[in-house]
């Protein structure tokens, strides 16, 4: 053996080298690693918020980044107007058309995800009306002390179906317009007694009873549809999350919230 091969000089330098190299190479792999897990920022309805934050939840345990604002569709509308809308929006369907048509969203990314029709909410226990036509409806509402529905398409359908039942100005003393929340907090707050909103949402406030759906002649259905703000590209991420979002598994909660897979 030659003398001076376990040089302590010699060895102490060894380490040093490893250990730089050691660094750098960990550095790089971090940094390739957040170049990856590109961030996709997202404006929705809360129309199908629990499902979809199953799925996120799911999502981001791949690595993935999703950050979503919850906002009312007329709030996030104007936003996309302003030019403020994030990476990927998740809003009804005639919203959308709109804004392809100001030139705000890319034609080219629209894809429908979920439709809902109209439910109703009372309190827990109260006694369920029969639904099933019109008649019967106006005869509920009508009768009840109070009423709540949103600032959502579905509120605007229920304020235009009133209208052409001739009763808006009859009930408008006791209707509460609400934004932001699920009707049905405002009926399990004791606020109101009926609450009318898409069936996700009616279901989403399980101390309150949910009756149904409207009746047949005169249900509503919302189609809800992912977009992307015509100043960005498309990455592969967002297509990648919304063929996520679609898939198999996300299907079947979508169903057991009351949602339509499309």
């Amino acid at each position: 053996m030659k003398p001076g091969i376990f040089n302590p000089k010699m060895i102490r330098r060894f380490i040093r080298t490893i250990f730089k190299y050691t660094l750098t190479s960990c550095a790089i792999m971090i940094a390739s690693t957040n170049a990856e897990a590109e961030q996709i920022n997202v404006m929705a309805s809360v129309a199908f918020k629990e499902p979809y934050l199953k799925m996120v939840e799911q999502y981001e345990k791949a690595g993935h980044l999703v950050k979503t604002t919850w906002l009312p569709t007329v709030e996030i509308v104007k936003r996309i107007k302003a030019e403020d809308s994030g990476d990927l929006v998740i809003i009804d369907s005639r919203s959308i058309d709109s804004l392809i048509a100001l030139g705000k969203l890319n034609p080219d990314s629209k894809v429908d995800y979920v439709s809902s029709g109209i439910g109703i909410g009372v309190a827990k226990g109260a006694n369920r009306p029969v639904l099933n036509d019109k008649e019967d409806l106006k005869k509920l509402i009508l009768a009840t002390d109070s009423l709540a529905y949103s600032t959502g398409p579905s509120g605007a359908y229920l304020a235009g179906l009133f209208e052409r039942m001739g009763i808006a100005e009859q009930i408008k003393s006791k209707t509460k317009i609400i934004q932001g929340e699920p009707v049905g907090n405002a009926v399990k707050r004791g606020e109101v007694q009926t609450a009318f909103q898409q069936i996700p949402e009616i279901l989403a406030v399980p101390e309150i009873d949910f009756v149904g759906p409207l009746p047949a002649d005169i249900q509503y259905v919302t189609t809800f549809a992912f977009a992307t703000p015509s100043s960005k590209t498309t990455t592969t991420a967002i297509h990648e999350f919304i063929k996520y979002l679609k898939s198999p598994d996300g299907v079947v909660d979508l169903k057991a919230h009351g949602l339509e897979p499309k």
